[in-house]
């Protein structure tokens, strides 16, 4: 019987897809590193009996440096970096011993399908794995026919079963891509942070440098920083009065209305103005004005917006949401929790994504309404090619992702829901007023059609005010 090698870039990520494709009949065993775990069953493949073995990896097998001497600093100068010296692979964490792993788990296999995640990462990782363990494999075949891919944005039946039935073939162009990214950041990276160090040495007696370290990621990430604090630290309030008039009908509440002028930076002229206004006793209407007006559905949801919405209404830092999400997306919650994109594409099955929600009491009757109704399309996105927006892909309960898992969850469930309901329509009706020589206006909202606001916590989550209030705000 032949054997079929499935490698995934994860341990619980190769546990959960075992158990999906061998329908929970596969047995485990611990891998001869302690970190990797092994699940073996048997199955059909390509119409033949095969015995399946399930593993994976812990991120990227290799890592580039350079050789020898050069990575003495006193002997190389920072210079060369740029050309003369040569690269090697090495093993990423050697104390994990992956290569021998993965090695000894090929030996005597005939094919292999990898599962390594549908990024240019995951790409890379699939040669890395191919290389070491391509030599110890069957040599009954062709290359092309022992080698597969397995593309997939989410771990669900559905999802999975799709992929094993549709493999591909890895994607050496992108691998090589990040091997380029890989070289350009280790020479960038090394040369610059080896001359700054050598050459702020001694110069600031107040500055650590035993190490300045320099990348092209973290150093615009600094500028950025550095950046925000100059002008948080250069801010300078400047007070300004307002003039605020309420006005009563009857034994109505007051109606407070906003100035036209807005604001004035003059304390006397907004005396002067204040003066003016008093003089009449009375508000004359000089307008009324409708006009139907509404606030759009989100946009599918992609990782930038997921990681602000987490920081500004959840509480969650981004690495602490990036690892809860993965989480969520490793147990088939959620889809691929790592992409730019937020348009899906015309095949995606939205009413499948919504309806794994109907049993879910916090959303079941919206839920249903809507399939009931219509779903509405989403709004165009950008389709940045890489995988779909953050999906939920089955229904879930606390119990089951715990507190913080939920928080995400429910926020990723609630926004999904609002990109294919309806826009919130409602009618503004402003009212013109002149109290002496003054302008002043009030504007309400009457409510026409909820649409994606009929979600009870979509303003928690909605656009939070950015910035420092410029100026000091009085009230004459």
């Amino acid at each position: 019987m032949r054997t079929v090698l499935m490698v995934a870039e994860k341990p619980s990520l190769a546990q959960s897809i075992a158990k999906i494709l061998s329908k929970g009949t596969c047995t485990s065993r611990k891998g001869l590193n302690g970190a990797c775990s092994v699940h073996e069953y048997a199955g059909s493949f390509q119409g033949q009996p095969v015995r399946f073995r399930m593993t994976s990896v812990c991120g990227h097998v290799m890592s580039l440096d350079f050789t020898g001497k050069y990575n003495n600093w006193d002997k190389v100068d920072p210079a060369e970096l740029f050309s003369k010296a040569p690269t090697e692979k090495k093993e990423a964490n050697p104390k994990l011993n992956m290569v021998k792993f993965l090695q000894f788990e090929a030996r005597g296999c005939d094919v292999v399908v990898l599962w390594l995640d549908c990024d240019k990462e995951g790409e890379n990782i699939c040669f890395e794995v191919l290389d070491a363990i391509q030599p110890v494999m069957n040599k009954g075949n062709v290359k092309d026919q022992t080698v597969f891919r397995a593309k997939f944005s989410s771990i669900t039946d559905t999802d999975i079963w799709n992929a094993m039935n549709h493999l591909g073939k890895p994607n050496q162009n992108e691998a090589l891509s990040v091997d380029a990214r890989q070289e350009l950041d280790l020479r960038i990276g090394c040369a610059f942070t080896r001359f700054q160090t050598k050459y702020f040495q001694g110069k600031y007696g107040n500055l650590d440098s035993s190490l300045i370290s320099f990348g092209p990621c973290q150093t615009p990430t600094l500028g950025f920083c550095v950046e925000r604090h100059d002008k948080i630290q250069s801010f300078k309030p400047e007070t300004y009065w307002v003039l605020q008039a309420k006005v009563f009908k009857g034994k109505d509440n007051p109606l407070t209305l906003d100035w036209d002028r807005v604001r004035v930076f003059d304390r006397e002229v907004g005396q002067m103005f204040l003066n003016l206004a008093k003089t009449s006793g009375e508000a004359r209407v000089e307008s009324v004005s409708k006009k139907e007006k509404s606030k759009q559905r989100p946009q599918a949801l992609n990782t930038v917006e997921m990681l602000r919405v987490a920081s500004s209404a959840l509480g969650m830092g981004p690495q602490h949401t990036m690892q809860t999400a993965e989480r969520l997306y490793t147990q088939g919650y959620i889809s691929y929790p790592r992409t730019e994109t937020t348009h899906y594409p015309e095949n995606f099955d939205l009413k499948g994504a919504l309806k794994q929600q109907i049993n879910c009491p916090m959303w079941a009757e919206e839920v249903k309404a809507l399939l009931s109704d219509g779903i509405n399309r989403p709004r165009k996105g950008t389709d940045a090619g890489d995988h779909p927006p953050i999906t939920p892909m089955r229904a879930a309960s606390e119990g089951e992702v715990g507190s913080d898992g939920w928080r995400l969850y429910e926020y990723i469930t609630r926004h999904f829901i609002a990109t294919v309901s309806q826009d919130c329509k409602f009618l503004q009706t402003t009212v013109d007023f002149v109290i002496g020589t003054e302008a002043f206006s009030c504007t309400g909202k009457t409510l026409i059609s909820p649409g994606e606001t009929t979600r009870p916590l979509q303003n928690r989550y909605s656009h939070a005010p950015e910035g420092q209030q410029a100026r000091q705000d009085k009230k004459v």
